[in-house]
């Protein structure tokens, strides 16, 4: 067993969390997330910008940009298995798809790198750590891109921007806006709450095997900045559990603590 399969949450109840109604919520939730964004996109690259009210667009690239980091997740959850547990095939497949939308990316490579990422975090192993020489946030970003960016999704994405600006006659302003910006606020959104918060370095030094901690902040607030991700050492202690169940479990930790210490 890889040091970073072991649990250090010995109490919280880990089946509570994965009866088998949770496949259907899983599901739903997976495909009320990539409807959203289909639907959504679909609108907003149709409107003409020109008769639109300037305050409402920042608010839409704002919601496009919250729809892209849902694709992610839900794509990420499917590399754990939580999108659809009964159903390996319907799991990876709503995986794949979420990847191919939110940009070109390949599942497969994908589901390689973050298993490298849960095994050897914080390290040079780790596909999703910085150089080890400088954890600037603006250089690490870098270092994320630069580690899962390829020729092949340029060339995904340059052949469909093109498709619809040249065949589709879908205005440039449009694309740029609902399409490229969101695309590209959404990488830092991941990577900012989902992993230079929860994996910089803490002054005291990491915490083993893990090295993840989590960021405390309201459900709500938990929710709008990243789906939950910033519940991180919750998610790598009990890897298989969904986005959305996160909160619960956090929830638990915080009130076996308190028990054990009540001062």
């Amino acid at each position: 067993m890889n040091i970073c399969d072991r649990s250090l949450l010995y109490t919280v109840d880990f089946a509570k969390f994965t009866p088998k109604q949770n496949t259907i919520y899983g599901l739903i939730i997976a495909l009320v997330i990539i409807s959203l964004w289909v639907a959504s996109l679909a609108l907003l690259l149709c409107i003409d910008t020109t008769k639109f009210p300037n305050w409402l667009i920042p608010i839409t690239v704002v919601w496009q940009t919250f729809l892209y980091t849902g694709l992610f997740i839900t794509a990420h959850d499917a590399m754990h298995g939580s999108v659809c547990r009964q159903h390996k095939k319907i799991n990876n497949f709503i995986g794949t798809l979420a990847v191919l939308l939110y940009g070109f990316f390949s599942y497969r490579q994908l589901l390689k790198k973050h298993w490298l990422h849960h095994h050897h975090p914080a390290s040079e192993r780790d596909p999703d750590y910085h150089d080890g020489n400088t954890s600037n946030v603006i250089f690490w970003y870098f270092q994320f891109m630069k580690e899962y960016w390829s020729w092949t999704q340029f060339l995904g994405m340059t052949i469909a921007y093109n498709l619809a600006k040249y065949v589709l006659l879908i205005s440039e302003t449009n694309l740029l806006l609902f399409w490229i910006v969101p695309a590209i606020l959404s990488s830092v959104q991941l990577f900012y709450f989902g992993t230079f918060l929860p994996h910089r370095e803490p002054e005291q030094g990491y915490v083993r095997p893990h090295c993840a901690q989590t960021i405390p902040l309201p459900v709500f607030w938990s929710f709008i900045s990243c789906y939950h991700f910033g519940y991180h050492q919750e998610h790598h202690e009990y890897s298989h559990v969904p986005w959305w169940q996160l909160p619960a479990v956090y929830k638990q930790r915080i009130s076996l603590r308190s028990l054990k210490d009540p001062a």
